[in-house]
């Protein structure tokens, strides 16, 4: 067998005829020819990452399959690390030389993929960078995807991080961003998904951040989820296994311009690095270059951060050397910020710089709302009276002015909590920073402006605000905000000093019924907070089915109301500033799940649930209260299908294969004269529910009947009666004119509703 040296390492190739790529002739021995020449620019963006290959040893015209072990036979010259998940342990290869790569040729691997992070010693360490893979639906393009991409840029410009774009050979475009501070897996996940979801709110009609196939029609899909630790994707320069020999290609931003962009061959990739080097060179450290362990990432002062994010040659802002100044800690400046989207900028003297923080929409005027506040790097005191314009492509740009300055008293500055006085020009009152997690606050003006206040109660044991039947088809999305209407168990859950209790609609504790979800007590580790949301279970398609939570499929709680939150209630804020709350909390808890609102009007938002098979809509006004226990006009609730919460009253015994069980449940719902018979239900019942029930009936026996009328004589014939204390929810087809229900299927008990909470919806 034919043998070549390779660096310092001998491989021997076999079949270096073989085509793999049949549209273009491509063989095996030109494919092992490119990863040789394009090896030194691939090396710095693979080294000590996991590789997975994925493999065509037939050519593309044949199946592939993905590899992740490394076989006994590989060359023992590779090196390779184990990864223990959660289930399995996997040994993978390590690619750290042109050999390695030349290997992957050998393999017929075209496609590498490895995580966004790099091992740390024998585990895996922090992400080094962020990916955002674009994924065109049907109707867009790469026209499409590069207009994405450059709006992606402009808002991880504003963290201080500079974008990478990669035509991925494929579909779409990869955006690569290098961190410059340690972020742990999870961390990346939840910083790509709050820009995936910004953009997807900003640019409805071009973005969308949800993975659902059927949404995708003419927009691009921010997939931020590659983030995750034990996700991979495409390394920059690996071939794909297309029609012809295309490439995770690097490109400029001015490319990206081009109305014909197109995917590049290897061969095009190839030129391109000999005269231009590696485009993705400030990505990561170069092969051969400085470890990413060794790299001392301490701060020298508390302007590091600050003076990273900037070049002085290029913009006007102060770049003071070193902390040099000191004062009385008592001088603060809001400057009005006129970047990519209007903001407020909050910097209090502190140590001798200005501890900052962005205020979308200033500090609030009233008590009654919060505003959030993120935590930026602190800045020089030079920055107490900056106002100029940022070059576009800066970090921040844009114009920034001073709206307001003054001075402040101090009460309280922790961690996790400032309180100051301030004495502005404009603005005067005392107001809390309350950190709800990592770089998220919370702005609040203080109700007791002495400084005697104190945090709010816990609430305990409040009640679901409740949703009106009605059309949401002629609403406008700018007053009206439209959700999905889920399918399982509403429920108000309570996580207050680590531990979780769930409570139903009907106020009844179900924590045990559910201890899965004993694991919201991890999630929000650290906080205190009452969540609103509903208990589903999902089948295959990820539609949620309120059968398979009868059935004890593995439940998840989506939440879409957070009413208390760290000794700050929410009830009395309106929805949007809820909302905006619980989104934040999300983006810090990466399993939090707070499930997309819906884009456009009502008609909109209908459509939607309509194709994604939900059970329908909500819709909230926009400044609408929380009112727990009560049902009013701001929730309005509608339905793809009908269904219904009823009282069981009896049953008529079964006959045939139902014999020893009954053959239909008589059900009613309970009016203001008694229970009022609403019809028969004898469909939907699978053996499990059929022996439940029948258990359940026989221990309710009575002797008269519960309904208030008297039912006809061919639905009373041979009936059973029982106490009516079990809440069942059937599926029907319509009401007739007499209140009966037509046509009835059930769909399971409702153990978290009592008798008197089931009126007619």
């Amino acid at each position: 067998m034919p043998t070549r040296t390779i660096g310092d390492r001998r491989i021997t190739l076999t079949n270096l005829d073989k085509v793999l790529y049949p549209r273009t002739g491509t063989t095996k021995g030109e494919v092992i020819d490119y990863y040789v020449a394009v090896a030194e620019v691939m090396l710095p963006h693979v080294v000590g990452r996991p590789g997975t290959r994925k493999r065509w040893p037939n050519g593309v015209d044949e199946p592939a399959f993905f590899e992740k072990n490394l076989a006994p036979h590989a060359p023992s010259w590779l090196d390779r690390r184990t990864v223990h998940h959660r289930q399995r342990s996997v040994t993978y290869p390590v690619f750290d030389s042109v050999a390695g790569i030349a290997w992957l040729g050998q393999q017929a691997s075209l496609e590498l993929h490895v995580p966004q992070w790099r091992f740390d010693g024998s585990a895996p360490g922090p992400a080094t960078r962020l990916v955002f893979d674009l994924d065109p639906g049907p109707g867009a393009g790469l026209v499409q995807c590069a207009e994405v991409a450059r709006h992606v840029r402009d808002m991880v410009a504003e963290l201080g991080w500079e974008t990478y774009p990669v035509t991925s050979g494929s579909k779409g475009l990869h955006l690569y961003v290098p961190l410059d501070r340690q972020l742990a897996s999870g961390g990346a996940s939840t910083v790509a998904r709050q820009v995936a979801t910004n953009l997807a709110t900003l640019h409805p009609d071009l973005v969308t951040a949800t993975m659902a196939k059927a949404v995708r029609g003419g927009k691009v899909f921010v997939d931020w989820s590659q983030n995750n630790a034990a996700k991979t994707t495409v390394a920059p320069y690996s071939l794909r296994g297309r029609d012809e020999p295309w490439v995770a290609a690097p490109r400029s931003w001015e490319e990206l311009d081009d109305p014909d962009l197109r995917h590049l061959t290897f061969d095009e990739v190839l030129d391109r690095t000999a005269d231009h080097g590696d485009l993705l060179a400030g990505l990561d450290p170069p092969f051969g270059g400085a470890r990413l362990d060794s790299i001392d990432t301490t701060a020298d002062d508390a302007l590091t951060d600050y003076r990273r994010k900037r070049n002085a040659a290029r913009t006007p802002e102060p770049i003071p050397s070193g902390v040099t100044a000191t004062g009385d800690d008592d001088r603060f400046v809001i400057q009005e910020h006129h970047a990519r989207r209007l903001h407020y900028d909050l910097r209090l003297e502190r140590g001798g710089v200005l501890a900052s923080w962005a205020v979308p929409k200033n500090l609030p005027e009233d008590t009654g709302r919060n505003h959030l506040a993120v935590r930026t790097e602190d800045h020089p005191l030079e920055y107490l009276d900056f106002h100029g314009i940022i070059p576009p492509g800066e970090y921040g740009a844009g114009t920034m002015t001073v709206w307001d300055t003054g001075t402040y008293d101090t009460e309280k500055w922790r961690d996790d909590e400032v309180i100051v006085r301030l004495h502005g020009e404009k603005i005067e009152g005392r107001y809390a920073l309350i950190r709800t997690e990592k770089d998220q606050w919370l702005a609040h003006r203080m109700k007791q402006q002495s400084s005697s206040g104190r945090s709010e109660e816990f609430p305990t044991d409040l009640r679901p605000m409740l949703a009106t039947a009605g059309d949401v088809e002629e609403l406008d999305g700018s007053t009206w905000a439209f959700e999905g209407k889920w399918d399982g168990y509403r429920a108000v859950v309570e996580v207050r000093d680590g531990e979780v209790r769930l409570r139903a609609r009907s106020g009844r504790d179900v924590t045990g019924e559910f201890p899965a979800l004993g694991e919201l007590a991890h999630v929000l580790d650290g906080h205190d907070a009452v969540l609103d949301g509903e208990i589903v279970a999902v089948d295959a398609d990820g539609v949620t089915s309120f059968e398979r939570l009868q059935r004890g499929a593995t439940p998840e709680y989506r939440v879409f109301d957070l009413l208390y939150l760290d000794g700050v209630s929410l009830i009395r804020k309106t929805y949007d500033d809820r909302r905006r709350v619980l989104e934040a909390l999300a983006a810090l808890t990466e399993r939090l799940t707070v499930p997309d609102r819906l884009a456009g009007d009502g008609a909109d938002a209908l459509a939607e649930s309509l194709e994604c098979g939900w059970e329908g809509v909500v819709a909230k006004r926009r400044d609408s209260m929380y009112l727990p226990g009560k049902r009013g006009a701001a929730w309005i609730k509608a339905k793809n299908w009908l269904t219904q919460s009823v009282v069981i009253g009896g049953y008529r015994p079964g006959q045939g294969n139902r014999a020893g069980s009954f053959g239909s449940l008589l059900v009613g719902i309970p009016g203001d004269g008694g229970l009022v018979y609403t019809g028969r239900v004898g469909t939907g019942f699978d053996d499990r529910a059929l022996a439940a029930l029948t258990s359940s009936l026989r221990a309710r026996q009575r002797d008269t009947s519960p309904f208030a009328d008297e039912l006809p004589i061919v639905d009373r014939r041979d009936a059973v009666w029982v106490e009516p204390e079990l809440v069942g929810e059937v599926r029907f087809g319509s009401w007739t004119e007499g209140g009966r229900l037509r046509h009835p299927s059930w769909r399971g008990l409702r153990g978290d509703l009592d008798p008197h909470d089931v009126h007619r919806e």
